[in-house]
């Protein structure tokens, strides 16, 4: 009899069909219903994911389980941002547009800075405020491989600047990115050292900007942990191929000729 292997990397008997849980939606053998929060985390922050099309059919995203564990968060799925998606986000724009004093919501749109658009760390963002506007964030996340993510900030960047302020967390691009054999968090292969999942991203967040936010960090890593766990379970062992140093073209020819004399 055939084998298939499932969107969860499950293998199952291509006459029986795959039993999915009704609560977190997930097939019934990598159910995360033990670690996903009873009822949703409550936050002070409001977080708003602007999530590519191509991300709402990953075996491995993120972004539907972190919606079934906090309650103030909204995803949109498109591939940039612009006055009509969000009521909130409108809200924001109209009142930075009219320089309204009033407006007591502070926004942050979550990416690594460049030289042409830098950001600033997330614990200096939240410093910058007095103590009477620790809980009034929003957290606009972009969901998608970093290629996809890159695009959709270009794209958004004529709404979303007009509002809200660049912020990173700590990152490396000198150091590769972690990858499922070098890390329980990590689901895929990051480009570089403090890349992580749109989910842990959103949880290291929240440490920073919410008054009990090692708490919610703490559950939200629980249940990445379970799903890397999970997804672990269905990999095969493997060496990892060690990196060859590129010698140059003259080195090459010589490494040829000797070969080809002897």
């Amino acid at each position: 009899m055939s084998i298939l292997i499932d969107g969860d990397d499950q293998p199952t008997h291509s006459n029986t069909r795959r039993r999915i849980c009704n609560a977190c939606e997930r097939p019934a053998a990598v159910c995360l219903c033990d670690s996903i929060p009873a009822e949703p985390l409550s936050t002070n922050t409001q977080i708003v994911i602007l999530q590519h099309p191509h991300e709402q059919r990953h075996r491995l995203a993120t972004v539907p389980v972190l919606n079934k564990c906090l309650r103030n968060c909204q995803t949109l799925t498109g591939r940039r941002l612009r006055r009509g998606d969000s009521p909130l986000l409108d809200s924001l724009h109209d009142a930075a547009s009219e320089q309204n004093p009033n407006q007591s919501l502070h926004a942050a749109f979550l990416f690594p800075g460049t030289d042409s658009t830098p950001s600033m760390e997330i614990n200096q963002w939240k410093s910058s405020f007095g103590d009477a506007d620790v809980d009034k964030f929003v957290l606009i996340v972009f969901d998608g491989t970093w290629k996809h993510a890159k695009e959709m900030v270009s794209a958004s960047l004529p709404f979303v600047s007009k509002f809200a302020t660049q912020v990173s967390l700590t990152y490396d691009i000198r150091v590769d990115g972690g990858t499922k054999f070098s890390s329980d968090l990590t689901l895929r292969k990051e480009p570089f050292g403090g890349c992580m999942s749109t989910m842990e991203a959103v949880a290291r967040c929240l440490r920073v900007l919410e008054p009990n936010g090692l708490d919610i960090e703490s559950r939200l890593v629980q249940v990445i942990r379970t799903m890397v766990r999970f997804q672990a379970s269905f990999l095969k062992p493997t060496n990892r191929r060690p990196k060859l140093l590129k010698g140059s073209k003259d080195d090459e020819k010589k490494i040829n000729s000797r070969s080809f004399c002897t």
